[in-house]
This record gives structure tokens, C-alpha cells and sequence, in this order.
């Protein structure tokens, strides 16, 4: 009888796809909660576009360079714990070789086999150092250039997504009309980002969808119920 072959499904979005993610989030909900809680108190277009674009720069520039931040702290922290590892390697070596066989022997290697797999790592200083940054200190060496990178697509996300929730306020004078469809395209553009989200991270991509409209959706009438109120 034959068997169905086992289909292993893993997350293996690369580091541009998490920063898409970061920046579409922000760039759809916070303009359409902005452009959402102005057109309940003001009664021009010009005014909601205005602020939105201005809203819209600024977040994409905050976006970015906390992007660009957060990679070169990153790399920054992986200089000082290689540093760190590598003074130990060198002058506390017969703890470090000890430590080495403890990480081997967690995943049940004892013995023969145990002794040969330390000394194959211990035997080569690079390979060593490798080794306990990545199973000692838990640490993947990161990307140099990653730093503007990343901060150039978080921040070109969050323009794009910016601009969906506030379009219909740039092709209208009508602000009943404008906040209509703005709460149309938005909608529909959560629910996809929603499921291409669950797609690449492995969630199940309606309740990705589902939630992704739902915290655009509360974002944005929680902005609307305010400025109404006090507007």
C-alpha cells in the first residue's frame, strides 16, 4: 500500500519578506486610522491629504531608521559576544572545550562519538568560534549590509501601504465618498496582506487575513469614534 509523502512546511521567508511585513502593517493601519479620525472632523479632502502625506514621510522615515537600527545593533551585539567568545577560546580553553562536549552531549552523543565530534570542532579555531556563537549563545552571524537594506524596505512598505487608505481622499473632493471607498481598498488590501502574511509565516491564511483586518478595523474606528466625539 503505498504512503503519502510527508510534506514538511517550515517559515522561510527571508529577512526582505519580514520587513514587507513590518512596514505594510504600520503603512496600511496608521494612515487609514489618521485619514478615518480626520474625516469626522474636518470637511476637507485637502486637509486629510495633507496630513495623511505628511504622516505617511514621517512614518516611513521613523520606519526606516528604526529598521536600520535595530540591523545595526544587531550586528553590533554579535561583535561583542565574538569578541567575548573568542578571548575564552583563547585563554580558558579547557572550559570552552567542556562546554563543547556539554552542547554534544544535550543532543545524546556520549563516548567515542562524543569525544571524536569535539575534537573535529576544537580541532579548527574559526569553525570553533562558529560553533559556540551559534549553539552556545544561540547567535547567526549577521549580513553587513543588511542595515540599509532593511530600512529602505520597511520604509518603501509603509509608503505603499500609506497610500492605499489614502488615495480616495487624493481623487475626491467628497469626503463622505472618500471615506466610503477608503474603507473599501484598505479592507481589501488588509485581508490580502492578511493572507499573504499567513502564507509565508506558516498561519493559516483566513485567520491571518481576519486578523489583519481587525486591527486595521479597530485602529481606525477607534480613531473615528474620537474625533467625533470631540470634533
Amino acid at each position: 500500500m503505498p504512503t503519502t509523502p510527508h510534506i514538511e512546511k517550515h517559515f522561510t521567508a527571508t529577512e526582505t519578506v519580514r520587513d514587507i511585513v513590518i512596514g505594510m502593517a504600520d503603512g496600511l493601519t496608521v494612515p487609514f486610522a489618521l485619514a478615518a479620525g480626520l474625516a469626522a472632523a474636518v470637511s476637507s479632502t485637502a486637509v486629510i491629504v495633507t496630513a495623511g502625506l505628511a504622516e505617511i514621510v514621517a512614518g516611513a522615515i521613523a520606519m526606516g531608521l528604526g529598521g536600520y537600527l535595530a540591523a545595526r545593533t544587531d550586528a553590533e551585539h554579535y561583535g561583542a559576544e565574538q569578541a567575548r567568545e573568542e578571548w575564552e577560546i583563547g585563554h580558558l580553553r579547557a572550559r570552552e572545550v567542556e562546554e563543547v562536549s556539554k552542547i554534544f552531549s544535550s543532543y545524546g552523543l556520549t563516548g567515542e562519538g562524543l569525544n571524536a565530534a569535539v575534537s573535529a570542532i576544537t580541532s579548527d579555531r574559526q569553525q570553533w568560534l562558529d560553533f559556540m556563537m551559534r549553539f552556545e549563545l544561540g547567535l547567526e552571524r549577521p549580513d553587513p549590509k543588511r542595515a540599509p537594506i532593511s530600512a529602505g524596505t520597511i520604509g518603501a512598505s509603509y509608503l505603499v501601504g500609506g497610500l492605499i487608505p489614502l488615495a480616495p481622499y487624493m481623487l475626491t473632493g467628497n469626503i463622505s465618498d472618500a471615506f466610503i471607498y477608503s474603507i473599501i481598498f484598505t479592507g481589501i488590501a488588509l485581508l490580502l496582506f492578511g493572507g499573504i502574511k499567513g502564507h509565508f509565516t506558516g498561519i493559516n491564511r483566513i485567520k491571518s487575513a481576519c486578523q489583519a483586518l481587525l486591527v486595521g478595523g479597530l485602529a481606525a474606528a477607534g480613531a473615528y469614534a474620537l474625533a467625533h466625539a470631540f470634533g
